[in-house]
């Protein structure tokens, strides 16, 4: 059985949803990037750099996955849901080109970036985790480079750039929301 979380008995609640919330992040990430290299496959020029992102994401989940079983915090219950609809967002965003997949990475990622710059602010200010906060900056360096890398390989030439990312950075604070509670 995981040894249960040390955190004061008010904080524990705020850092077990922070936890859920981000390991489902970087699931429906390494989902989003296999449905791009589904379509995309290994040829495309920047098969190689979503690659590259993919295992970083994969490296992020990994690490929650740990914390998660260190700590008994249980993940979400939308687990398939993010599964098949990261797979779907990257395949379909793949599918309108490689400037709309570059734009569906610079959507999340943006949104991911305002996410972990949220939580990190609420730790740093109660200091309640330092080793969940040391590792949401650690991310959130690799987050903003794949956000800058997407931008540079034309995420904003994207067919309906403005419309496209959007949709999608409404739908990332959305799935924030609901792998918070659920």
């Amino acid at each position: 059985m995981p040894a249960p979380h040390t955190s004061s008995g008010d904080a524990r609640p705020a850092t077990d949803r922070m936890i859920r919330v981000d390991q489902a992040g970087e699931f429906g990430a390494t989902r989003i990037y296999a449905g791009q290299l589904a379509v995309m496959g290994d040829r495309h020029p920047l098969s190689a750099e979503i690659r590259h992102m993919a295992e970083q994401e994969a490296v992020h989940r990994a690490k929650f996955d740990a914390l998660m079983a260190r700590r008994g915090v249980r993940p979400t219950v939308l687990q398939p849901f993010w599964s098949a609809a990261g797979f779907a967002l990257g395949a379909g965003t793949a599918l309108l080109g490689p400037e709309a997949a570059m734009a569906c990475t610079a959507a999340v990622e943006e949104e991911i970036d305002r996410h972990y710059s949220e939580q990190l602010d609420e730790l740093e200010s109660t200091n309640a985790d330092p080793e969940l906060a040391g590792m949401i900056a650690e991310f959130r360096e690799d987050e903003r480079d794949h956000r800058d890398a997407a931008l540079a390989a034309g995420a904003e030439r994207a067919p309906a750039y403005p419309l496209l990312s959007g949709a999608i950075r409404l739908g990332c604070r959305v799935a924030i929301r609901l792998a918070e509670r659920i």
